[in-house]
């Protein structure tokens, strides 16, 4: 799997566990595809904090999916719903 995707899906489920800062850059450069440079120039600091912010950005979220496991027990969930009723799973597959 892509890391961007899988630390995206992460992101999702912690991202209320990270800092406004945090989110801020972690958005702009995954999602507005702000270079670092970029990022660093529109909030007055280093590039090198930015960097080291997007870098425990990182971190974070895969101490968070360590400790919870919200999207390793998602994938668990989605192979045992493989061989249900296409009508169940696509209820189940709502929640998850």
């Amino acid at each position: 799997m892509d890391k961007k995707f899988y630390y995206n899906i992460l992101y999702d489920y912690y991202k209320e566990l990270l800092t406004k800062k945090q989110q801020d850059y972690y958005e702009s450069y995954y999602f507005q595809d702000y270079s670092l440079q970029e990022i660093a120039e529109n909030e007055k600091v280093s590039r090198n904090a930015v960097f080291n912010q997007v870098k425990i950005v990182l971190e974070h979220l895969d101490f968070y999916e360590e400790k919870l496991h919200l999207y390793r027990n998602r994938e668990k969930i989605k192979k045992i719903i493989e061989d249900l009723d296409p009508e169940i799973k696509r209820k189940i597959e709502k929640w998850i």
